[in-house]
């Protein structure tokens, strides 16, 4: 078979399993199998497989057409930047966490080393994209479950970036006086509302289930950022969270009934209130 040949074949092959956008996955797949971009992929086209590549194609392939995410196949996924290793596990990156990073972003513009405090850090997504934008900014990146917390150990290893620090943390119950007090504290933690867990996409089925359920209404894990983490506020600091579809006013007047005073609550680009922020007082 030839190159080209063979990536029709597998192109057929995930748009019959139903995969949307099956070009852009058989292409990204073949750089993967091939170490051939896409415009490579046209030059070389009609030139013979080699037979290894060929297997490896196909089996990955096969993997996506039975609902692998192709985030873990491919093994690294992009994000603000950033190249963030990722696998079963750990939660996959996404585009709108972007917008979380950015909240964090803008308050902390003019603050000399400011503590940031990330909560359920998975992968390391938003600690690292914040450290990319305040190299002087001290982070401490919370996880608590080990398939992840091996995930954020390696990229934070693998970005140089020196002032990231991963520490192993419940949410839930963090021990008193752990970690110091936070110019801003940011979290994407569990929001899915558990009875919707099963009506998810195949694919995010088989992210854990730890890092989606946030309880009976989703709002669990809000809760104890609330109750547990604006305490942990330096006065005036910021405390910024991703929120699930409708749930960014109830998660503010969470964090209002703790002593915060609003801040904001941004859209994110599919028209979803996708943030909530509120600062801690003053005095």
């Amino acid at each position: 078979m030839t190159l080209g040949e063979v990536y029709r074949q597998g192109k057929k092959a995930l748009s019959a399993s139903g995969i949307d956008g099956a070009p852009f996955e058989a292409s990204a797949l073949f750089q993967k199998a091939f170490g051939l971009d896409r415009q490579q992929r046209v030059i070389f086209s009609s030139e013979a497989a080699p037979p290894d590549s060929t297997e490896k194609f196909f089996a990955m392939v096969k993997e996506r057409a039975g609902k692998r995410p192709l985030q873990y196949i491919l093994g690294s996924w992009p994000f603000m930047g950033l190249s963030l290793s990722v696998g079963e596990g750990v939660l996959i990156p996404r585009e709108e966490t972007e917008l979380l990073v950015r909240t964090a972003a803008d308050f902390l513009k003019g603050r000399k080393n400011p503590a940031v405090i990330d909560l359920c850090s998975g992968s390391g997504a938003v600690a690292l994209a914040i450290a990319s934008l305040y190299p002087g900014a001290e982070i401490v990146a919370a996880e608590l479950y080990g398939g992840a917390f091996s995930y954020l150990e390696k990229n934070i290893k693998a970005s140089g970036f020196t002032n990231v620090k991963p520490v192993r943390l419940d949410v839930l119950k963090p021990p008193p006086g752990y970690l110091q007090k936070a110019d801003c504290i940011t979290a994407n933690p569990p929001y899915v509302k558990t009875g919707d867990m099963a009506a998810l996409q195949a694919e995010v089925q088989r992210e854990p289930v730890r890092a989606l359920d946030g309880g009976a209404d989703g709002l669990s894990f809000y809760r104890a950022l609330a109750d547990l983490w604006v305490p942990m506020l330096k006065k005036g600091g910021l405390i910024a969270a991703e929120t699930g579809d409708g749930q960014a006013r109830p998660v503010m007047d969470l964090l209002c009934k703790s002593g915060c005073a609003f801040s904001g609550i941004y859209t994110d680009f599919n028209g979803i209130e996708r943030v909530a922020a509120a600062e801690a007082p003053l005095s």
